[in-house]
């Protein structure tokens, strides 16, 4: 348990972040979700229109922190290549 007053804020701090991240990974997770059954479904249009509302929000969650730019990188851009070998 903290001994000092900054590290019982810490906590606090520590825990709201921690919310707040998992709501916006899980956030992203759907978007993600919804590319990946377009593709699944072989709906090469839709899947194009999912990307381009996903590209976004992966770009917000890198910009928060949520998720690392390489990583958001990384994911659009295999996304991109399924969706171009359909």
């Amino acid at each position: 348990m903290a001994n000092h007053k900054s590290a019982e804020k810490r906590i606090r701090r520590n825990l709201r972040r921690r919310t707040v991240n998992g709501v916006w990974r899980a956030r992203l997770r759907t978007y993600v979700k919804a590319v990946e059954e377009a593709i699944a479904n072989g709906d090469r249009e839709a899947a194009k229109v999912a990307l381009v509302a996903t590209e976004p929000q992966l770009a917000r969650g890198a910009q928060r922190g949520t998720l690392h730019r390489n990583a958001m990188r990384r994911k659009l851009s295999r996304l991109s290549a399924r969706i171009r070998s359909m």
